[in-house]
């Protein structure tokens, strides 16, 4: 009885202490230009996390990212850029080369973190954790391809995996972020 005990109780304890390492607001990933950006600075907003590429047939929904980041962005709503190489090499440029693109290009001034992958072998952790369920308590998925959009609660829950043909602007995506 004292092994059941003693055992129930380990249990227990990884399963309390796995779920407090995979909370969203535990992740800290590099921006573009190499600075630090916390998740934790993200409690209480709404935020899009979207996989990006330059050289995409989906590129200019920067555009109406740009919009949507114009209009709602600040304390309530952030839009999160993570440039990935992942489909057809739609994303072979440099850090440097991402931001210019994206600045001359679209005016980009949501935040846009380092280029990472967001699927296979070497899927970053925070991918990791929008994709699977045993890590974000709510669903699995796959990032189809780039501007898949994923779209968190204020309180850090991940609420909405958004299909990447369906532009920022569409009504599902401006009703979520408007509460409707």
């Amino acid at each position: 009885m004292t092994k059941l005990i003693l055992s129930l109780t380990c249990l227990l304890l990884m399963a309390v202490t796995t779920q407090a390492q995979t909370s969203f607001y535990d992740f800290k990933v590099k921006t573009l230009d190499g600075t630090d950006f916390d998740f934790a600075s993200l409690k209480g907003k709404k935020v899009m996390i979207v996989n990006t590429a330059s050289k995409c047939g989906l590129t200019p929904q920067y555009e109406q990212l740009e919009a949507l980041y114009k209009k709602y962005g600040g304390e309530t709503f952030i839009i999160i850029g993570f440039p990935a190489n992942n489909f057809m090499n739609q994303e072979p440029g440099s850090a440097l080369q991402i931001e210019e693109f994206c600045s001359l290009n679209y005016g980009v001034t949501f935040p846009m973190m380092e280029k990472i992958s967001v699927k296979g072998n070497d899927i970053h952790p925070i991918y990791q954790w929008l994709t699977q369920k045993s890590q974000n308590g709510v669903m699995d998925s796959q990032v189809k391809w780039n501007f898949q959009k994923y779209l968190i609660s204020p309180e850090g829950t991940l609420e909405k995996v958004v299909e990447p043909r369906v532009k920022p602007n569409d009504d599902t995506v401006v009703g979520w972020i408007e509460g409707r």
